[in-house]
């Protein structure tokens, strides 16, 4: 059975995939790495590629994950293909107040970490609806690690990419609060989804997915 390599989300684990169901493919998560002092988005991108055993992988990235795919595929021979989820390709896609937030360095001035009381609106902004995709969203909050997330709030700010793999696929809400569908170019569309449409709009994402895989 073929491997897809998955990379979740911003302190997010294999659970985010798995409403995913793939005939013929076995999904296979890529762990998040606590960040060493330093560490550049490259370096780091280096450590994670040594977990992908296969030839020409397959790699599926969900919003930062897709992120760290393309930094992955960087660093492999080649690819099969490249898919993102929620995410984006270049630093064109990134909205204009991450880019400014990045330049003002303010991840460095305001604690990076989760409060109670913020909880309704992040969850309006992830588009997290149910009980249950509250829930899991909470674990994570719970869960992430200090290091790996001000490490990673500081690199999805100011990242500096215009490199694609290829081929790329891509797969956006156009209700997506994080990254606004306006300012990326996706090659399938889930309609009334945002940002948390993985969970809430599986069953469209599948049929995408199918769709790629047999590209």
């Amino acid at each position: 059975m073929k491997k897809i390599y998955c990379i979740s989300g911003l302190g997010a684990d294999e659970k985010a995939f798995a409403k995913l169901h793939v005939q013929g493919y076995q999904l296979v998560h890529l762990p998040w790495l606590i960040p060493v002092k330093d560490e550049t988005i490259d370096e780091y991108a280096e450590r994670m590629s040594r977990n992908i055993t296969d030839h020409n992988p397959v790699i599926m990235g969900l919003s930062f994950g897709g992120i760290m795919g393309i930094e992955i595929a960087k660093k492999l021979t080649a690819v099969e293909k490249v898919i993102l989820i929620s995410s984006v390709k270049s630093s064109k896609e990134i909205p204009a107040w991450m880019k400014l937030a990045g330049k003002l360095k303010l991840n460095k001035i305001v604690p990076v970490k989760s409060y109670d009381i913020l909880e309704p609106v992040q969850n309006h902004f992830i588009g997290a609806t149910t009980q249950k995709e509250k829930e899991m969203v909470r674990t994570y909050r719970k869960n992430v690690s200090p290091e790996y997330l001000s490490w990673a709030v500081d690199k999805v700010l100011n990242w500096k990419n215009d490199w694609q793999p290829y081929p790329i696929y891509h797969i956006h809400g156009d209700a997506d609060n994080i990254f606004p569908i306006k300012r990326i170019k996706t090659d399938y569309v889930v309609k009334n989804a945002g940002h948390f449409m993985i969970m809430n709009k599986a069953g469209e994402v599948n049929k995408f997915l199918k769709k790629i895989l047999i590209a």
